[in-house]
Order: structure tokens, then sequence, then C-alpha cells
């Protein structure tokens, strides 16, 4: 079928990323969230990204048109509106029980051929699969962040997903330059399983006083040539969400090595979650 319109459910941090890589791919979005003022704050970071984004435009390509972007987005509370979705992308906090929750919403709400998918990094796309009456139109979509910016994305085949559901996955993801990844679907999939670990050890690291949290990163960055280190990775990511899919990893394997570090765990209490809240392993007000 002919993809024109994208639902995207939940306008936090990847899906305001998701929804400008395919307004600017020229897809109509259906941004929904749980309220307005959620809505008011995703729409101010949605102009800023994108502002932002012509400075890393070619020479030789257009700036984006802020107007024309925001024009092809909608902003809603009213999960009714996305029965118009050709295709809807779930983006909700990294817990069972809210997802749970989203999914059943949609599979009362969506026209059958629409294709879902649960952006996330550790549950199990089988299990969503299941809420659904055709679970092959269910996959994942595991969207790395700052969205814009990566090339990539791991998509992640339920065991019911069809042939088609792929096909239609990664023709969006190549209409907006993005490569689709496919994966099997086990608990973490590639990048979490082994990205979580990373740094959920960084973080004991810190809580054992090995080393500072600048030269924890520094380490990375300099012998290992990555672009952030991973405590500045977690920042980035969330600290609540790091220990989410941690929890997943951990109730999913039940392998010790995914317990999550008693510090990730106090500073999520103390809601330092990172960028988005200010403060993490780094400060940012």
């Amino acid at each position: 079928m002919s993809i024109k319109t994208i639902g995207v459910i939940g306008a936090g941090v990847m899906g305001i990323g998701i929804a400008e890589c395919f307004a600017k791919a020229g897809y109509k979005i259906l941004l929904i969230d749980l309220s307005d003022a959620i809505l008011k704050q995703a729409r101010k970071r949605l102009e800023m990204s994108i502002g932002f984004s012509r400075l890393f435009q070619k020479k030789d390509e257009p700036a984006p048109d802020l107007k024309e972007i925001m024009g092809k987005i909608t902003f809603s509370t009213d999960y009714d509106d996305v029965r118009s979705a050709d295709f809807v992308i779930e983006n909700v906090t990294e817990k069972w029980e809210i997802k749970e929750e989203v999914h059943r919403k949609l599979e009362q709400i969506l026209l059958p051929g629409c294709k879902v998918a649960a952006n996330t990094s550790a549950i199990s796309i089988t299990r969503i699969g299941s809420i659904y009456s055709d679970p092959s139109r269910v996959l994942g979509m595991h969207f790395m962040n700052p969205v814009p910016m990566k090339p990539a994305v791991e998509v992640i085949k339920g065991y019911h997903t069809s042939e088609e559901t792929i096909a239609e996955a990664n023709a969006i993801l190549n209409g907006a330059g993005k490569e689709g990844i496919i994966v099997n679907d086990v608990p973490g999939f590639v990048s979490n399983r082994v990205l979580m670990l990373t740094i959920n050890e960084a973080i004991f690291e810190v809580q054992d006083r090995v080393a500072s949290v600048e030269d924890i990163d520094r380490i990375f960055k300099l012998c290992f040539g990555h672009k952030m280190g991973p405590l500045e990775t977690c920042d980035l990511i969330g600290l609540d969400t790091i220990l989410y899919s941690l929890e997943v990893l951990f109730d999913s394997y039940k392998d010790t090595k995914f317990r999550p570090c008693p510090l990730l765990q106090k500073m999520v209490d103390a809601g330092l979650h990172g960028r988005k809240s200010g403060k993490g392993f780094y400060s940012y007000e």
C-alpha cells in the first residue's frame, strides 16, 4: 500500500525525532500524547530541532522549510485521530504495563491494513503482537537518539511479523534516508543487549570510585574513538529508560549480569534522568 500518513504515539524525545524525520521526508504526521501541555512543549522542541538541523545541511542541499515541515504535523490528544494513519509508530515509556495499554487502544482503533511498529529497546515484539488479532502486522523499530542524525534503525521481526510488514517498514525508512537492519526478536535485540551492559558497568565504576565520570567517558572517546562516552550516552538516552531496559533484560534472561547498578536506581529515584530533566551524570541546566 502507499503510505502517506504516519501516526506517532508519544511526543517525548524519540517521538519528536521520529516526527521530524518523516515530516521532512514528506509524510503527514499525527503526533499523539496525553496532554496539550506536552504537545505544546513538543512543538517548541520540534521547531528548535528543525532550525538547528540547518547547521548540518550540505551546501548543495536546500535548507529545511520550517513552516512547510511543521505544516505536515498534526498535534492531538485524541487516539481516535490515528484511525486515518497508514502506519503507526509507538514510542511510550519502556514499561510493559504502559505499552500494553497503548497497544490495546490501537487494536481497537486502527484499520486492518495499518501496520504497527513498537519503538522499544528491550520489550518482546512477539508479546506486543499477541495483543492484536492480526499479529503479522506488528514489528519493532528501534530508533537511536538523536533520531534525525542516525542513518540506521534496528528493525525487529516478531514471531508472526509478515514479510509485507517488514517491506513497508523498510520503505518508509528508506524514504526518510535511513537503512533498516533486520534482527530477530530476543530481549535487547542486538544494540541494547550490548549497550546496556556497557552503560551499567560504567555506572558501577562510578559507584566503586574507579574513576571520575569525565575520565570514564574520555577513555572511551580517546582510546576507542567513540563520539560519546557511556555516561554521556546514558544521559542522552535517559537514566530512567536505561533502568527500565535493564529491568526488562534481567527479568527476561534471569541473568545477574543485567542487574541494574544501585547508583542508577538511586539517581532515577532522585529525578536525575539526564538531559531531559536537566541533570544526570552531567548538568544541562
